[in-house]
């Protein structure tokens, strides 16, 4: 068979440095990555699952907020993810939410986000870099932590936004150690899960590594027409 197919969104400014990262972590998992930005071709019906990848803020017109000064805000992109997103979950396509993917993921499920985030939790260490020197808590008895253990995660940060309000059927699945949310899942199908930080560069990490293949398995499910949640379920059994 055929590698399952997810299509990539990455931002027509750095997606030419961040998207090989992406593919080279959906190769690992069985797949094959397209690129996908404003401007450019995508076709729901052309892939098997999407990726929606991490760039500049969201638009607060897209959930009712007020624009603060510091965002940076890339409207056609936001356009662009937030059609992929409806129609995916509508056509039953899994998706993956990388840092703005994932606040995009709950926007487009009707929640909010903190514009400012750490203005906010102010007990959240403000911390930008792709090394892995942030905590967060995985919530037991989630999707998250079967995938991934757990334990307390070592994970990047580049964000300034975060989830507020959760949108329709999800709910949390780590929280960093001042309260703010860093990841997120869909609870019913299609398989959707999102995390507030970056593992395509934490491609030597099988807990970050888990996550790419089990959008993968959830893909392939979503060929043959099988139940995605249960198929992800059943592959972490074979760890």
């Amino acid at each position: 068979m055929t590698r399952p197919v997810i299509g990539v969104t990455t931002s027509n400014r750095s997606g030419w440095r961040v998207f090989p990262l992406v593919a080279f972590n959906i190769w690992l998992a069985g797949g094959r990555a397209v690129r996908w930005g404003a401007g450019r071709d995508a076709e729901i019906a052309e892939v098997d699952g999407v990726i929606i990848g991490g760039g500049d803020d969201i638009s607060p017109d897209l959930y009712g907020g007020k624009l603060v000064a510091s965002a940076r805000l890339d409207p056609d992109r936001d356009d662009l993810e937030k059609c992929l997103i409806d129609k995916a979950l509508s056509h039953g396509t899994p998706v993956l939410g990388i840092c703005r993917g994932s606040q995009m993921l709950n926007v487009v499920l009707g929640g909010t986000l903190h514009q400012d985030a750490y203005g906010v939790y102010r007990g959240s260490r403000f911390i930008r870099t792709i090394l892995p020197r942030k905590t967060v808590l995985i919530e037991p008895n989630t999707r998250l932590a079967r995938l991934s253990g757990t334990q307390p995660m070592r994970v990047n940060a580049l964000h300034t936004q975060a989830v507020d309000h959760l949108g329709d059927d999800l709910r949390v699945a780590a929280l960093d150690e001042g309260g703010m949310i860093q990841a997120i899942e869909r609870v019913v199908d299609p398989f959707a899960i999102g995390v507030q930080w970056h593992p395509e560069h934490l491609f030597y990490a099988r807990r970050q590594r888990a996550l790419f293949r089990a959008l993968v398995v959830a893909a392939s499910a979503r060929r043959e027409h099988a139940a995605q949640i249960p198929a992800v379920r059943q592959d972490t059994r074979k760890d």
